[in-house]
């Protein structure tokens, strides 16, 4: 966790680029990134030379050459601004060197190849370099946090904050599905590759002593996390974020995951995702397999994102492998043939095992729309005997655009504690692990979960909406004869007549 000087530290770095005439939230993260990168390569040099000199031989393999001793974070931090900025800007300078380096592998540096050097003034750099240089973020975990911490900045500054999820959502979605050090895991969709890095920590968390293995670090760093980004921009910033997080060569492609470019199928074991919501993607760019799964005819033109990557999630996973994606909340109750057939699917096809409806409040400040979590298992062959339903009203922040913490905050930990009123995130999670189990939860379908049946399902037509199957109960109100009603109001009125009165004289006597 970040230390209350940190966020300041970083905060001021953010300040300088703002008053500086750079006001895009994503620019900033940008450079930002590009500067720890560098800063990063010359701790690596540094590394690599004190092992040389205790073994006394030669350094190997390099990062910067004799020649480009001036391109070192520890050489050019010293020089004069305007020489400093001449040497990032100039041809063979420091920015044409990390674009280079993409040649050399590895995902984060290859995407350093489309970099742009958008510092503008050499006053800005100095200010800028001499604040990072003072940053303490040696250790993965404080590189981690520090750059979580510039990602949330995306969703405050209110500009693509459609690329974060709430941070104690995704590790809510994570620790329902528990993932093990043996999964694949993928998210179709992997903006800043928030729910990547929530299985990483969780990971860390609950497997600490696998990560002193060779087989599982061997299968950690190259093998276990996968995703797929439309925008080149984001695959640089998730893997910056990812490599922030200790994974070296995590699988992420450039690539719209709903294209035909996108083969995968039967493979992982973990899906976790928050896909585009109410977008269409045209027909004829599809596969085929999402086309058939969404029941869409030769005549269609466009389809649901959202619909397209649940029917592409179920088409990646392997058998048996497990999913917790957010929906809109249409995707619950949508009466399109598209609709049906994908919930048909999960229902009968697969085995759906919890819809959890979220507050419209979540993903404020920059939407209100109303959604849920479906949680399931890939089978084939069916599998869904009995739904369970949560309808989450507090997630332990207001709902409103503030998005403030609820509960008491203890001073010395800066943990704050919340009452099950103010945040039912726990309680979800206790709850469903307590039904995989086999544990029988006491659950009436007049509170706030309860278990549906497939065929009850089934008989409301595939509908998954919460409010479909609560029994409201409804309490007699008694009121009093109108006649006495009457009476009240019209004693009600002679008080009110009398203190006029009195009101009055009192005037009259001033």
């Amino acid at each position: 966790m970040l230390t209350g000087q940190q966020r300041n530290d970083i905060d001021k770095i953010w300040k300088e680029f703002w008053q500086n005439g750079m006001t895009d939230p994503l620019s900033i993260i940008k450079q930002i990134t590009y500067l720890l990168f560098i800063r990063n390569l010359d701790r690596q040099q540094e590394l690599k030379e004190k092992q040389a000199n205790k073994l006394k031989m030669p350094v190997q393999d390099p990062v910067y050459s004799d020649e480009q001793r001036d391109l070192r974070w520890n050489v050019f931090k010293d020089k004069d601004p305007e020489q400093m900025f001449s040497l990032f800007r100039k041809e063979g300078g420091v920015f044409d060197f990390i674009k280079s380096i993409g040649a050399k592998g590895g995902l984060f540096a290859a995407t350093m190849r489309y970099a742009n050097f958008d510092i503008n003034s050499p006053k800005l750099l100095d200010r800028v370099v001499q604040m990072i240089d003072t940053l303490k973020i040696d250790d993965r975990d404080s590189k981690g946090d520090v750059y979580e911490y510039l990602l949330s900045k995306l969703a405050t500054a209110g500009i693509n904050g459609q690329f974060r999820t709430p941070k104690h959502i995704i590790r809510m979605m994570v620790d329902l599905l528990q993932p093990k050090t043996d999964e694949l895991v993928c998210d179709p969709a992997a903006g800043t590759a928030g729910f990547l890095v929530g299985v990483v920590e969780y990971l860390r968390d609950n497997y600490p002593e696998e990560f002193y293995k060779k087989e599982f670090r061997q299968h950690f760093n190259n093998g276990m996390f996968s995703g797929f980004e439309s925008d080149n921009t984001m695959v640089g910033i998730s893997a910056m974020n990812l490599q922030m997080h200790g994974i070296d060569n995590p699988k992420l492609q450039y690539m719209d995951a709903l294209s035909n470019d996108n083969t995968e199928k039967d493979k992982f074991s973990l899906v976790l995702a928050n896909p585009p919501f109410s977008g269409s993607a045209d027909y004829d760019g599809l596969e085929l397999s999402l086309k058939k799964a969404l029941n869409l005819g030769k005549t269609a033109k466009t389809a649901k994102t959202e619909l397209l990557f649940l029917a592409l999630m179920l088409r990646m996973l392997k058998p048996g492998g497990r999913c917790a994606v957010i929906v809109p909340a249409g995707v619950l109750f949508g009466s399109t043939k598209s609709h049906k057939a994908v919930r048909q699917q999960l229902v009968d096809d697969h085995q759906l095992q919890a819809v959890i409806s979220m507050p419209s409040g979540v993903f404020k400040p920059y939407t209100g729309v109303a959604t849920a979590i479906l949680i399931f298992t890939k089978t084939g062959t069916g599998g869904t005997d009995m739904v369970w339903f949560y309808d989450m009203k507090a997630d332990g922040f207001s709902l409103d655009d503030k998005r403030e913490p609820l509960g008491k905050l203890n001073e010395e930990t800066k943990a704050v504690t919340a009452s099950v009123e103010e945040n039912n995130i726990p309680d979800i999670i206790s709850k469903f692990h307590a039904i995989e189990k086999g544990e029988e939860l006491k659950q009436l379908r007049t509170g706030q979960h309860f278990f549906v049946s497939a065929d009850e399902i089934r008989e409301e037509g595939y509908n998954l909406s919460f409010n479909l199957y609560q029994e409201v109960v409804y309490e007699e109100v008694k009121y009093d004869p109108p006649k006495q009603i009457i009476e009240r109001i019209g004693d009600l009125d002679k008080d009110r007549m009398d203190l006029m009165k009195e009101l009055n004289n009192l005037l009259n006597i001033q």
